[in-house]
């Protein structure tokens, strides 16, 4: 069942497929693509130059690029020089992005053009901030990336970083809504690889992949980049999600693997029942990141000729900790049976005590896909990691096989497609603007994307809210998603006698709103 073969650090994966696949695509993108055999010599001369211009063991490296196939080949070179590297969100507004090179301490970003700029705003005058720069446009103030992954160094890859140090960082937020940074080591996210991808959804050698998911994600991490490449399969990565560009390449070529989230399924859904296209050459789909409903997963599934299989993950335990099967039974609306190696509790969060089956409990994990910790956050590690065991603050109830169904949160995270946004920070843009008072956001939910977060804000004069200005600043300080769909004016926000908010009461006003 494991494929314990498959987690074994990174360099020695790559010289052994070098030889294995040598001209055998890994991964390609509009732009260019890269054999295994080539995929091993970049990395080895990527690290190498790391190693030559000074970047010390764990050092952090913030890869800070749109989805292309020096993404894919960054997250593993940084293994070779034994650096961390740091995934984030390339359409974050610059204040997060500023806020996540600080907190790192990064002091190499790899990124591309259509980011340098902010990157040369945000690094300012500090001259300790060595920028790789992708694409075929050479820059005074960055190195040139191809160059480097072309030439030799005068230094070797360190290549020793051992399965259980950090290897990426990827950042997740909390409910102060400042963004944590996730430990990840190469054997927690090979061990979901081994567990899962590999036995449960079968992913080989044989398979072509399209991925239409950002490679920030610690599930595009894990499955697209590391999953594909520790098997040896071949992917096609796309800049970002496109319902019509993702039916072209399906007609094009013989894609076998399709992952995505919920929001994704339920656009191909939509187009597919006006085309009449099927996927004819997909064996497989996988979905995660949010919850599937029920009836979305059978339409797709009726529509397109194609099984689909929910899994829920998360960062913290390096993605998949429940996945459901292609064979066997399997229940419409759940996330599935925990994978192999993996304990799974759902504990009453008062009491302490395991719950019965059917009843509603906050889902505990354990096991060696669980993050390290949180970078210099050494009382929010020991908040959630306790006795082994991972607290994820998600509720579910598990039915009489072992199958698991998600319920709800105690965390205030709202998932608008497959993208968590967390009310605090929205919270703290909104309390920033002139002429607000107080603040506070909930989820609505949504049919295409799941949940959307509506904002309430109480104004300093009573009807003087100019919303199209909290808009215009929310744009600026937040990624898109994170953007209110909606901005409601409310006489004052309801919180308990400690100032907590009463998330709940906003939630019948949101009713009686709708009504």
């Amino acid at each position: 069942m494991l494929r314990v073969e498959l987690i074994r650090p990174i360099p020695q994966l790559l010289v052994e497929h070098a030889e294995r696949f040598q001209d055998k695509v890994a991964f390609y993108d509009d732009r260019r693509s890269v054999t295994y055999a080539a995929l091993a010599e970049r990395t080895r001369r990527l690290a190498g130059h790391l190693v030559e211009a000074g970047v010390a063991r764990g050092e952090r490296v913030l890869i800070y690029l749109d989805n292309s196939v020096e993404t894919a080949e960054s997250y593993l070179a940084t293994t070779r020089a034994s650096v961390v590297g740091v995934c984030v969100n390339p359409d974050a507004a610059p204040s997060e992005i500023g806020y996540l090179l600080a907190d790192s301490d990064a002091h190499v970003v790899i990124t591309d053009e259509a980011h340098l700029a902010r990157v040369r705003a945000l690094i300012g005058e500090r001259g300790d901030v060595l920028i790789l720069l992708t694409g075929d446009r050479e820059v005074p103030d960055a190195r040139s990336y191809e160059q480097l992954a072309t030439t030799e160094p005068a230094s070797a890859p360190r290549d020793d970083l051992d399965l259980d140090d950090t290897a990426w960082m990827l950042y997740t937020s909390g409910t102060t809504g400042r963004p944590k940074g996730v430990l990840l080591t190469q054997r927690s996210c090979l061990w979901v690889v081994a567990a899962c991808w590999a036995p449960i959804a079968g992913l080989s050698a044989e398979d072509q992949v399209l991925c239409p998911l950002p490679l920030f994600h610690s599930y595009a991490l894990d499955l697209c980049v590391l999953g594909v490449f520790a098997v040896g399969a071949t992917e096609r990565i796309l800049p970002r999600f496109s319902t019509s560009r993702v039916f072209e390449l399906l007609a094009a070529e013989p894609f076998t693997v399709l992952p995505g989230v919920p929001t994704m399924f339920q656009y191909l859904v939509h187009g597919a029942g006006e085309s009449g296209f099927r996927g004819d050459t997909l064996r497989l789909c996988v979905s995660a990141g949010a919850i599937m409903p029920a009836a979305l997963n059978a339409e797709f599934e009726q529509v397109f000729g194609v099984r689909l299989l929910e899994g829920y993950g998360i960062t913290e335990t390096s993605t998949m900790v429940t996945m459901n099967w292609p064979v066997g039974g399997r229940v419409l609306g759940s996330c599935g049976l925990p994978v192999p190696g993996v304990g799974v509790r759902l504990v009453d969060p008062v009491t302490g005590e395991d719950v019965g089956v059917g009843e509603e409990g906050e889902l505990w994990v354990s096991g060696p896909n669980v993050m390290r910790g949180y970078h210099n956050r050494t009382d929010a590690t020991a908040e959630v990691l306790r006795h082994g065991w991972y607290r994820t603050g998600d509720l579910g109830r598990r039915d009489a096989n072992g199958f698991l169904t998600i319920s709800g949160r105690t965390k205030e995270l709202i998932i608008r497609g497959g993208e968590n946004i967390y009310p605090a920070e929205v919270e703290a843009v909104l309390l920033k603007a002139g002429g607000v008072a107080d603040a506070a956001v909930v989820a609505r939910k949504h049919p295409d994307l799941g949940e959307v977060p509506v904002a309430f804000v109480v104004p300093e004069q009573p009807g003087v809210l100019d919303v199209a200005a909290l808009l215009e600043l929310c744009g600026r300080e937040l990624s898109r998603f994170k953007v209110p769909a909606d901005i409601l004016e409310i006489d004052a926000i309801p919180r308990t006698g400690s100032g907590k908010i009463m998330r709940f009461r906003l939630q019948e006003r949101l009713s009686a709103f709708a009504g």
